[in-house]
């Protein structure tokens, strides 16, 4: 890992490897480790970059309690990243869940850095009033009492039926990533989410290549929802992952590396 100074913000950053820069952007509340098999498995094809966002991980913790932290504002943080990594071309973006409304704000606030647009069990549209109440009123629950009442309900919702019975440790290590998240990030990163604009006017127009990856068995950004997605924007590609949920790329790293593999090339 490195420290990159973004302003005053001290973030950790994973950077091996040579060629096309992958930039892999984590999901909530999670960190770099959930690519650990892209990680891994990419290194030799690409110089792969997987941060820390500000807030999780290794990273500083956000700091505050009453705060939020925007995908505009995470968006930008990975602009001077690259910047700081002397990054001069066009990178691959490769978001997860927040990682992908991270990577709607980065396509409209630094399209000259973006080659390429991976989305992974993401969703374009904004959170109904409903769902963006409902982030809110955890924010103020985890503040409160801690992540755990966040965590417990969501680790099941994250991974296929088949990864909680065959991959234990995936599964404990996931937890133990969110239960060591600092409260006042996790807070921070749903009042962002919570307030996100919906990004679905990008589709039609679109002017990079651009993947969706859904684990077939993700409850959360369901196939049938990332297939319209696709199927809205002009040439993307899209791969349904078997015996994955949300976390596709962690559940089932063999198919989701070829997928990437593949569009790089």
């Amino acid at each position: 890992m490195k420290e990159v100074l973004v302003g005053q913000r001290k973030l950790q950053v994973c950077d091996v490897g040579e060629g096309i820069p992958l930039l892999l952007v984590h999901g909530f509340p999670l960190d770099h480790s959930m690519w650990q098999h892209q990680i891994l498995g990419l290194k030799d094809h690409c110089r792969v970059i997987a941060p820390d966002l500000f807030g999780f991980g290794k990273s500083e913790s956000f700091g505050r309690a009453d705060g939020k932290l925007t995908m505009a504002e995470m968006a930008d943080d990975l602009a001077v990243v690259l910047e700081q990594l002397s990054v001069s071309g066009p990178v691959v973006f490769c978001g997860l869940s927040m990682g992908g409304y991270i990577g709607w704000q980065f396509y409209c606030r630094h399209r000259e850095r973006l080659g390429r647009l991976i989305m992974c069990d993401t969703r374009a549209a904004a959170d109904s009033e409903d769902v963006a109440r409902g982030r809110l009123m955890m924010a103020q629950k985890t503040i409160a009492s801690g992540p755990a009442d966040l965590v417990e309900p969501m680790i099941s919702r994250l991974f296929s039926p088949i990864t909680m019975t065959t991959q234990l440790d995936v599964v404990a290590a996931t937890r133990d990533v969110m239960l060591n998240t600092d409260p006042r990030s996790i807070a921070a990163a749903l009042r962002g989410m919570a307030e996100r604009d919906s990004a679905e006017e990008l589709l039609e127009d679109l002017d990079v290549p651009t993947m969706f990856i859904c684990g077939k068995d993700d409850s959360i950004t369901t196939l049938e929802e990332m297939q319209t997605l696709a199927d809205r924007t002009s040439g993307a590609s899209f791969v349904a992952v078997e015996d994955a949920g949300h976390l596709a790329p962690l559940e089932n790293p063999l198919v989701v590396n070829d997928a990437i593999k593949a569009f790089i090339a």
